[in-house]
């Protein structure tokens, strides 16, 4: 196996070990990647733009949602983490949180389950769309832990590409079911193995993006050994990694566990979900005239992210007056991004970006 050292960013060194390589890389301006992407002269996943710092406002909206979803985020993380218990009995739990969105949920499940003296352990892993899972990364985990107790960690779905991403790099790999052992927070989308729910809500982590993640950036491309990551030090004044799970903690340790069900999270019973968002997503495609669906980014996390990452063209919102998108509405507003109130059109999502066609 090749030698490397994990790290664990601005996490506590029990709580996660990124399997990433620290590189630094030149900057590319968020309007030059847009056309490169969509001209498909380059991956989105080998370039990065720089990561704004969160203006006062992002971070008292982050402050607000975690203030007001901190202690449905602790008894949802025990819910996911009694589920997993129960499914795997004895054997040792190995999550594989998937760099960047699924690494908070991931280090938040690690403490319960350790709280419960279950085994775990707990990796961030690149998995990039197109590209597939980090084989390398993979093959680290597997030599060290086998594949029976392995199960991907993400924060919540969108319109499912990632569980396809998933899918099909566990295909050539042995020992694992033909679904993917997906543990999320939230599953609109009904793609994932384990949920704590299918609501599309506020969750704090998904506002925020290096800050929240352990201060490192979206993963990068490498055709050879580990997929690479550069260190966020320019946010590092705003990091609330440790923060986020801190305050979780502390809201978990103040809830009778007894009186907390495991999740009863069954992806038969959601498989509608999946179908009203293949039904919502081909809609505005055919609205917007729009060829590659990958400019369509559902839920409010994603549409968020998009607005601060992408170049949107509309953001789509239930009501603009719901205050879980207050950020993505301020944020589109900044940028001068048409917000279009739709109601039930966008069916199980409260949100949505599009992004702008530049090619």
């Amino acid at each position: 196996m090749q030698p490397f050292i994990p790290f664990s960013g601005s996490y506590l060194p029990d709580d996660v070990h990124f399997l990433l390589k620290p590189v630094e890389m030149e900057m590319t301006p968020v309007d030059q990647k847009e056309q490169l992407i969509q001209s498909g002269a380059k991956h989105y996943s080998e370039m990065l733009s720089q990561e704004p710092e969160p203006t006062d406002w992002h971070l008292d909206l982050f402050a607000r949602a975690l203030d007001q979803g901190a202690v449905r985020l602790a008894r949802e993380v025990v819910m996911l983490a009694k589920a997993l218990a129960e499914r795997f009995g004895d054997t040792p739990i190995v999550l594989v949180s998937l760099v960047r969105a699924g690494v908070p949920l991931g280090v938040m499940l690690h403490q319960t389950l350790r709280e419960m003296g279950k085994q775990s352990h707990h990796y961030g892993v690149s998995i990039i769309r197109d590209r597939g899972i980090d084989e390398t990364a993979m093959d680290w985990i597997e030599h060290r832990h086998g594949t029976e107790g392995v199960v991907f960690v993400d924060g919540w779905t969108g319109k499912g590409a990632i569980t396809g991403e998933l899918r099909r790099s566990l295909a050539s790999r042995t020992g694992y079911p033909q679904d993917p052992r997906l543990v999320v927070l939230a599953d609109p989308c009904g793609v994932s193995w384990l949920a704590a729910s299918d609501d599309d809500w506020l969750i704090p982590f998904g506002i925020m993006g290096a800050p929240v993640s352990g201060l490192i950036s979206r993963s990068i491309w490498s055709s050879e050994g580990l997929h690479g990551c550069v260190q966020c030090e320019h946010l590092r004044q705003f990091e609330c990694s440790r923060q986020l799970v801190d305050t979780v903690a502390d809201c978990r340790n103040s809830l009778d566990l007894n009186k907390i069900p495991a999740s009863q999270w069954n992806p038969v019973s959601f498989a509608q979900l999946k179908s009203q968002s293949v039904q919502v997503i081909g809609s505005l495609a055919t609205e917007y005239a729009i060829s590659s669906i990958n400019r369509i980014k559902p839920g409010i996390a994603e549409a968020t992210r998009a607005v601060l990452r992408r170049v949107p063209e509309h953001v789509l919102v239930r009501s603009v007056k719901d205050p879980d998108v207050a950020l993505l509405v301020y944020l589109a507003r900044e940028k001068n991004i048409t917000i279009t109130e739709v109601g039930d059109r966008i069916g199980q999502y409260r949100a949505i970006t599009i992004i702008k066609k530049v090619h």
